[in-house]
């Protein structure tokens, strides 16, 4: 009888674990959908911010000005990025293929770096070799980022989503 009564316990345990588990991966889907309307939120904000600084630019005279320009492009960047973190996450919800997951993190990286290069300034570091260690790691990451990219691409199965 005392084996009858451990599995019966050891049945309770497993049923009570996997419901638990059940509630959590729940709970944690709802905050990752939560996560991308925040992201969804955040892109729609910066697509409005973005046409009103262009149109006050605009009006102001300055839309020629390289480094408003330079902003505009900034702020598009960081829109892509917010885009494809909103694309990874929507990846993660619909439990997509790893692959994909992994190509979206890579193309978030390297417009972030490239978003870094167009941006880059040497006034804003403190003498030009850190400047120059600067680009030379920029450099660096873009063309490792770039290389995944490509070693993946070219060797990975196709993606079908």
């Amino acid at each position: 009888m005392s084996d009858d009564g451990d599995e019966l316990e050891s049945r309770a345990v497993s049923d009570a674990s996997s419901r638990f588990a059940a509630m959590t991966n729940r709970f944690v889907h709802a905050v990752e959908l939560v996560a991308a309307a925040v992201f969804a939120a955040l892109f729609a904000i910066g697509v409005v911010d973005l046409v009103i600084q262009i149109v006050q630019s605009t009006r102001a005279g300055r839309i020629t000005d390289p480094l408003v320009v330079i902003g505009f492009i900034d702020t598009g960047l960081l829109l892509l990025i917010i885009v494809e973190v909103y694309e990874t996450v929507i990846a993660y919800t619909e439990e997509s293929d790893t692959r994909r997951i992994v190509r979206l993190v890579i193309y978030t990286g390297v417009i972030a770096m490239v978003r870094k290069a167009i941006i880059f300034r040497v006034s804003e570091y403190g003498s030009p070799q850190n400047a120059l260690f600067a680009s030379v790691a920029y450099t660096v990451l873009i063309l490792g980022l770039v290389a995944l990219l490509m070693v993946e691409r070219r060797y990975g199965d196709p993606l079908t989503n």
